[in-house]
């Protein structure tokens, strides 16, 4: 089980790396407004200690790309608390601050997201299926305010065998069977 909960987390603070790459290629053109704080929103559905270590990762990574927190940008964080419900009025409450952008961490409080603005940009991460969640219209063009990261799995083990055969035109598929 450390080995999964490892897992998730490396996951999530390349997610969050991504985001901050992301963040600072989406604002480089309004580099040129001098001291503009750009406002993050952060929305998760846990609490604020299990987000800790995260967070402190995508402060490092933003760091590293030149955004100092409270110097160029700042992040208000609204945490659910493990209870969905919230997410909709926690949302709200990042529209009416007007961030520049909200990273989600999840489907749930990307759906809020995405049900209270259609003009703020939304990062997410982890999503499972983004078109059957209803947060984009399709992979190839998903249109709308969200973008971010999908496991997508299953739904794309065939795509990668597809790929593989052409990366590997004499690749075959064998059939193995063990003898006891």
């Amino acid at each position: 089980m450390d080995g999964d909960r490892e897992k998730d987390i490396k996951k999530k603070i390349t997610f969050l790396t991504l985001c901050a790459m992301l963040f600072a290629l989406s604002v480089s053109a309004d580099a040129q407004q001098a001291g503009k704080i750009f406002r993050i929103g952060y929305l998760d559905p846990s609490t604020a200690s299990g987000s800790a270590v995260l967070l402190e990762a995508f402060r490092q990574e933003m760091t590293k790309l030149g955004w100092i927190e409270g110097k160029n940008f700042t992040v208000d964080y609204r945490f659910g608390e493990q209870k969905n419900e919230r997410l909709p009025e926690l949302v709200a409450d990042l529209v009416r601050l007007k961030v520049d952008l909200i990273v989600v961490s999840g489907e749930p409080p990307a759906l809020a997201a995405k049900k209270a603005t259609t003009t703020i940009p939304i990062v997410m991460a982890t999503a499972g299926d983004p078109v059957a969640g209803g947060l984009v219209a399709s992979l190839a063009r998903p249109g709308g305010n969200v973008t971010g990261l999908s496991s997508l799995v299953p739904e794309l083990n065939s795509k990668r065998l597809e790929i593989l055969k052409d990366a590997v035109p004499k690749l075959e598929s064998r059939s193995r069977s063990t003898r006891l």
